[in-house]
């Protein structure tokens, strides 16, 4: 199992729901944090508790949305002169849910594209290669369960064309110390998720962050959170490495 202590890790949309969690999880296991949402602002309540817990904090405001804050983003973080181990694609939208889903407007798909998909690849595009230079990296990108549900077209369709970058970029690694991986949280009491959903947002750890963990050269699997709903996470690993 990778020991994260002293290790820097990037969690988009940090500053609420399961990013948050996702990086008080990591800097309760010793890991130091890259954070990332809209504004610096919002990231400072989830900084402040993660730097009670001794782990060293950078924030960077972003909107995914927008491609060139996410190139920018990529260049700030490159010179602090750290070195980014795990990264935590947490940060998603979903546009709306649309009962007259035959209406559907192209602008639904783009917006979602533009969050769900294109940021987090950019994201993995640039630390990847980095990772393989190093010999050592993680990227665990959050994809969606949603099926069969054309209401959702636009969010759903974002998350499976994620799903086929992270499987295909995995083939790339397979067999090394850099393991990009899938993770499933289910449908939890979020923002996004809405009051509904049955699943309270801490079922889905560690879950969400058991690909950060593994330590056995596969990539491209799916990890469904709610598989190991408040295991330790040395139980979780083993679990998941089955």
């Amino acid at each position: 199992m990778v020991d994260v202590k002293g290790r820097w890790v990037l969690v988009t949309g940090a500053s609420r729901g399961l990013g948050r969690l996702c990086a008080l999880y990591m800097a309760d296991k010793g890991a130091n944090l890259l954070l990332q949402a809209r504004t610096e602002e919002a990231l400072e309540e989830v900084a402040s508790e993660a730097r009670e817990m001794g782990a060293d904090v950078k924030l960077f405001a972003c909107d995914l949305e927008d491609d060139a804050q996410v190139k920018v983003m990529l260049s700030e973080i490159d010179k602090t002169g750290v070195r980014v181990d795990i990264v935590l694609n947490n940060a998603g939208i979903q546009v709306t849910y649309r009962t007259d889903y035959y209406v559907t407007p192209a602008e639904d798909f783009v917006k979602s594209l533009r969050v769900n998909t294109i940021a987090p690849a950019l994201i993995c595009y640039h630390f990847l290669p980095k990772m393989i230079e190093a010999g050592f990296g993680r990227i665990v990108n959050t994809t969606s369960g949603i099926a069969l549900e054309p209401q959702q077209a636009a969010y759903s369709a974002s998350k499976a064309a994620l799903d086929k970058i992270t499987v295909d970029l995995g083939s790339t690694v397979e067999g090394t110390d850099v393991i990009i991986s899938l993770t499933d949280p289910g449908w939890c009491r979020t923002d996004l998720g809405g009051p509904q959903a049955p699943n309270a947002p801490e079922s889905a750890l560690p879950g969400l962050v058991v690909g950060a963990f593994v330590d056995d050269g596969k990539s491209g699997r799916l990890f469904r959170a709610q598989e190991f709903t408040g295991m330790p996470i040395e139980e979780a690993v083993a679990k998941a490495e089955r």
